[in-house]
């Protein structure tokens, strides 16, 4: 069972040292409150926390040192005495992208494929006259994903690959996140007030 001694106090205090964009914020809120919901969705309920604080911290370095993302991250995460597993965690969501760090853990396997989608989930919300992934269909987010001009950024191959690496379809990967965003919506938007 993963546990961790870092509270989220530090974990937060860590992300806001190092990310002073509101965006890089909201996207570290975002993929923690994706992965609590997924632990307790996938039957990790006992590690919420260690998910959570993975997903918290998944890029803290990542605005400070983008030609660096995941390599820098285990110097800034020693600041907060962070386990191994916290650190493996981080490094391996860049997986063949920025690291060789491979995803072993399910909770690993979780965050490669989430990370991405949440990133287009966030921008397919964003165009919505509601700006809420509630009214959010995953019909509606497969064309998104199909049109390769939308949110260009965000990797269709590696939400595919993270798809594959679960052994889930594309789609019930999109299903699953959706929920999983509109599970935090309102809470990530308090948190981002005071932010």
């Amino acid at each position: 069972m993963k546990k961790t001694a870092v509270t989220r106090e530090a974990a937060m205090a860590l992300v806001k040292k190092y990310n002073q964009e509101p965006f890089h914020i909201l996207h570290a809120l975002t993929v923690e409150a994706v992965m609590r919901w997924y632990a307790g969705e996938m039957g990790y309920g006992e590690e919420e926390e260690f998910w959570g604080l993975a997903g918290l911290l998944h890029d803290v370095d990542f605005e400070k040192y983008p030609e660096e993302h995941c390599k820098k991250a285990p110097e800034l995460l020693a600041e907060i005495n962070a386990e191994e597993d916290l650190v493996h965690a981080v490094c391996s969501h860049g997986y063949g992208i920025c690291s060789d760090v491979e995803p072993e853990h399910e909770m690993e396997k979780v965050m490669f494929a989430a990370d991405e989608l949440t990133g287009l989930i966030g921008a397919a919300v964003r165009m919505r006259p509601s700006k809420s992934a509630a009214d959010l269909e995953v019909s509606s987010l497969k064309k998104k994903f199909k049109d390769k001009r939308f949110a260009a950024g965000c990797s269709r191959d590696i939400i595919k690959t993270g798809a594959d690496r679960l052994g889930w379809t594309l789609e019930e990967l999109m299903e699953k996140t959706i929920l999983a965003m509109r599970s935090c919506e309102k809470q990530i938007e308090e948190e981002m007030e005071r932010v």
